[in-house]
């Protein structure tokens, strides 16, 4: 029996069962362990007030290393780029959506006016930074929980709209009709992806999971996060990138914002697929010599105040 361990939200739960049911079709035995991590706790504190850096999947990793669970499944823009000694991400699954999606209530006359003022709902720091670039007139407010939590709360609030991975909307089919795909912003590293990570010395379970990876998908997600790990950076850093194959090809476009969006630093690749690794490493190199290490300091700088 291969015990899953997941979040106990919706959609947690629907990214364990995908694993589970692709298990079960390769004849494996499979249950679901439900576990609760710190950040479904705090829905209140802002994520980069309290040490982000792996709050989602910390738990289920303790979880693994004492064998209570074989396997977690994870969102893999939450996975730390550094894991824990003894785990190992033993299948990075095909790609789902990647965008990013704007949640409105039934106007977005505020787009069409970069001098409106509007009220928006996110607590990603990444989204802030980029939304602040373009939008630099609108206030940002924290929005935390799962996704049906955010929807209630934007429901509640006297807001205009919020941000919201596709993924998580589409995924569990609550994708509102009043929503539009934002094209211009840069997902986070490796967003819209699933990983399944077990011990490392479980050489069982990492076969049995080693057939649901999706080749393309974990070399573009590799590079993503080697561009988030040069850069030193987590949840806390207005870090984004995105990679893709075409025509055995791979197109990556990184970036790094100041906090207030009033800076940003671009870097973009095309390289042929036998040549991508490395790929994120560097773009991350050529952003800091352009001055990215000076705003990567500014936000540590403004964090330990």
């Amino acid at each position: 029996m291969i015990r899953i361990g997941t979040r106990d939200s919706r959609l947690a739960m629907w990214q364990a069962n995908l694993v589970k049911d692709l298990l079960t079709q390769n004849g494996h035995a499979v249950e679901l362990v439900p576990i609760k991590s710190e950040g479904d706790i705090d829905l209140v504190t802002p994520l980069y007030e309290i040490g982000v850096q792996g709050i989602f999947t910390k738990t289920l990793d303790i979880a693994l290393l004492a064998g209570k669970i074989d396997v977690a499944v994870h969102s893999f823009k939450d996975v730390p780029t550094q894991l824990p000694q003894g785990l190992v991400n033993a299948a990075i699954l095909e790609r789902g959506p990647v965008k990013d999606l704007l949640v409105h209530k039934g106007s977005t006359a505020f787009l069409d006016d970069l001098a409106s003022v509007a009220n928006i709902g996110t607590s990603s720091i990444r989204r802030k930074a980029q939304w602040l670039r373009r939008f630099p007139n609108h206030q940002l407010h924290n929005l935390r929980g799962n996704v049906i939590k955010r929807l209630e709360k934007l429901a509640s609030e006297n807001w205009d709209a919020a941000i919201f991975a596709a993924a998580g909307l589409e995924r569990i089919n609550v994708r509102p009709e009043t929503s539009v795909e934002l094209d211009w912003m840069i997902p986070a590293p490796a967003q819209g992806a699933i990983v399944a990570a077990c011990r490392e010395d479980n050489t069982a379970v990492r076969e049995a999971l080693a057939p649901l990876n999706h080749t393309d998908t974990a070399i573009c997600t590799t590079e993503e996060r080697g561009f988030l790990r040069t850069l030193l950076g987590g949840c806390t850093t207005p870090i984004s990138a995105y990679a893709y194959i075409s025509d055995g090809e791979m197109f990556f476009e990184g970036s790094l914002c100041s906090l207030d969006g009033t800076r940003s630093f671009l870097a973009t690749r095309r390289v042929a697929v036998s040549a991508a690794a490395g790929t994120g490493h560097d773009a991350a190199l050529e952003i800091l010599s352009q001055g990215g290490d000076a705003v990567i300091q500014e936000i540590r700088n403004a964090q330990q105040r």
